[in-house]
């Protein structure tokens, strides 16, 4: 069986590998290939051996662009997945003011988590923003708000906020603050009203 050196047959590969290249893969045919390699090397490559040895080449870079083609495509998906998880989980995060503030699984965004089971968010309801401290359990794998709780608006949380800090303070300090401070969320109050009456209801939830 008639068969080329290596060294003809490395001049006939690169040659055919430069043709398909430069070609329209759409138009391009094996014959095409063959008699434009043979132009180029001087060589007849119609001959049994060397028609055999192009078409392997021919085949083998047709595989080649396949198998690339497979794994561009592939890439592109796991890209696009990636993004789609991206803004998942970006539309698990509202922002308030300048502040970006992860959602719960009911898409409440948690102001701040006070124990493990326990968390401060924000809620919607009939059109006002609340402040709800409540107590979270776990079902079907998602942490959803119990019952045991309570829901302010947004004035009485920044007051709740603020009666927070107070209670860090020596105790004759806070009860002059207070006894400043409760007519101004308490209108209702008299001078002799016990301040710490507006502290208490929040004491369960430190």
């Amino acid at each position: 069986m008639a068969s080329d050196d290596t060294e003809t047959e490395k001049r006939i590969e690169e040659a055919v590998l430069d043709i398909l290249k430069e070609s329209d893969m759409a138009s391009m045919t094996e014959s095409k290939v063959r008699a434009e390699a043979a132009k180029r090397l001087g060589l007849d490559l119609s001959v049994r051996h060397r028609k055999k040895f192009v078409r392997k080449v021919v085949e083998s870079f047709l595989t080649t662009k396949e198998e690339e083609a497979v794994a561009e495509e592939k890439e592109e998906v796991e890209e696009g997945e990636e993004e789609v998880g991206e803004e998942e989980e970006e539309a698990d995060k509202r922002v308030l003011g300048n502040r970006q503030y992860e959602c719960d699984d009911s898409g409440d965004p948690i102001i701040c988590a006070l124990s493990s089971k326990r968390r401060v968010t924000l809620q919607e309801f009939r059109g006002k923003t609340l402040v709800s401290i409540r107590d979270f359990y776990e079902k079907d794998g998602k942490q959803l708000p119990s019952s045991q709780g309570i829901s302010l608006t947004e004035e009485q949380g920044r007051h709740s906020a603020m009666q927070f800090q107070l209670l860090k303070m020596p105790l004759n300090k806070l009860r002059d603050l207070l006894i400043d401070s409760v007519p101004s969320f308490a209108p209702h109050a008299t001078p002799t009203t016990n301040p710490f009456l507006y502290v208490r209801p929040f004491l369960k939830f430190c």
